[in-house]
């Protein structure tokens, strides 16, 4: 049996077991659990369960009947309420046993926010003007001639500005150190990519020649092994290169492009930066709207949901920073902070990602927004186009999580198209 009641915004359920009930479970945790005892004069599992409780104490069996009655009373309590939504693992912040009325378990939860949406009608949002300029299209334009650049190898003492190519091994106390050996390196020389005073001793060795680098590692530096620590490079010069940029003219461009004339490849770099920042504006703006509805519909989220998301934001950090070769202890080592400085720092943008999902879900399910078979086709088959793909073969090479996403974009579409057309 169990009651319920909210208490300050959390839910409360007290479960009451009966002492027959209890008994009953106490009995089963013993049945489960007897061929884990070894009692001498008793072959393994055959103690009788007061033989046991003499040995190992009375309550030897209540943990698992404990968790077994309170878990199937609990779940029994979500089954019937369905409308009732905590976040979070229920505590235990009470419980007794009599002989007489059995076993009284209080248990309590966040519970998830209640809350109301504003109109969307007049929200202040506004969608960002985009121009590009000239310079931009340069920009891109000196993009695509770093892109295509061409190395000529020289003959000739390494100067600054050179491209080196070079093998080099690092040594600490004349032991090879982890990530300190490369080869066919190209150094750009005078870049400083390289600590200290690594490429200024790079400077004027010549083809094939071999030295040793000697360094000192920054005191911040991001491997805690290294951190201040003289190390010795023993680099070996293959070739020496200057690099190349092409002329970006006319006959570039009919070499190169669907275009004749450098203008209008120009017209279409323009046109094409002109769309990507009209998406990005467009992107913007959304969010620019759900971040207002999420402000006007006064959330009060839980701390236990900030903290779990957290939790999976850190999580997710971590997994991108493994792909970069660095633990998330090295980062924290390069920017001076602990793990719970990091988290701290997270989590307004924690419950900024709880509230626009809290708001995306009551939007929803309370305008009963779907996706269609047809809507998802559509959706798929613009993507199928872009590979090749015949919308059917397309899907046969779909898993569930595809189908979930292509989903998600159709559902996200219709949510966004109907709070702008309602904010206008």
């Amino acid at each position: 049996m169990y009651k319920f009641e909210k208490k300050d915004k959390r839910g409360v359920v007290t479960i009451t077991i009966s002492s027959e009930e209890w008994e009953n479970a106490v009995e089963k945790s013993y049945e489960e659990n007897k061929s884990k005892f070894n009692i001498q004069g008793f072959r393994k599992g055959k103690a009788p369960r007061k033989v046991i409780e003499q040995n190992y104490g009375d309550t030897i069996f209540f943990d698992d009947a404990f968790d077994h009655v309170v878990t199937v009373e609990y779940n029994k309590f979500l089954n019937e309420n369905t409308n009732i939504i905590p976040v979070e693992q229920p505590h235990v912040v009470d419980n007794k046993f009599t002989a007489d009325k059995g076993l009284e378990v209080v248990l309590e939860f966040d519970l998830l926010p209640e809350f109301t949406l504003p109109s969307f009608k007049g929200l202040k949002a506004k969608k960002k003007d985009v121009e590009v300029t000239d310079e931009q299209v340069d920009a891109e334009l000196e993009n695509e001639r770093q892109a295509h650049a061409r190395y000529v190898e020289e003959e000739k003492i390494a100067e600054n500005g050179d491209y080196a190519t070079i093998d080099f091994t690092g040594y600490i106390d004349d032991v090879k150190f982890e990530s300190g050996e490369a080869k066919d390196y190209r150094l750009e020389l005078g870049s400083h990519s390289f600590i200290d005073t690594f490429e200024d001793q790079i400077v004027g060795m010549k083809k094939d020649e071999e030295k040793d680098v000697k360094v000192t590692f920054p005191e911040n530096y991001h491997v805690d092994e290294l951190k201040g620590k003289p190390a010795i490079f023993k680099v070996v010069l293959k070739k020496v290169e200057k690099k190349e940029l092409p002329i970006i003219d006319d006959k570039y461009v009919s070499d190169t492009t669907e275009f004749e004339t450098l203008d209008e490849y120009k017209k279409s770099i323009k046109e094409n930066l002109l769309k990507m920042e009209e998406d990005r504006a467009e992107r913007d703006y959304e969010v620019a709207l759900l971040d207002e509805i999420a402000e006007l519909s006064h959330i009060e989220v839980p701390q236990s949901m900030v903290e779990h998301e957290v939790h999976h934001m850190v999580e997710d950090f971590e997994h991108r920073l493994s792909h970069q070769g660095m633990t998330l202890q090295n980062y924290l080592d390069y920017i001076g902070k602990s793990l719970d400085e990091f988290k701290e720092d997270r989590k307004s943008d924690a419950e900024k990602n709880i509230k626009t999902r809290l708001v995306l879900q009551k939007i929803i399910s309370e305008n009963n927004i779907t996706a269609s078979n047809d809507e998802l086709d559509k959706n798929i088959e613009e993507y199928a186009i872009k590979y090749n793909m015949t919308l059917d073969d397309f899907k046969k090479a779909m898993s569930p999580n595809d189908y979930a996403y292509f989903e998600n974009n159709v559902i996200m579409t219709k949510v966004l198209d109907l709070i702008k057309e309602q904010s206008k």
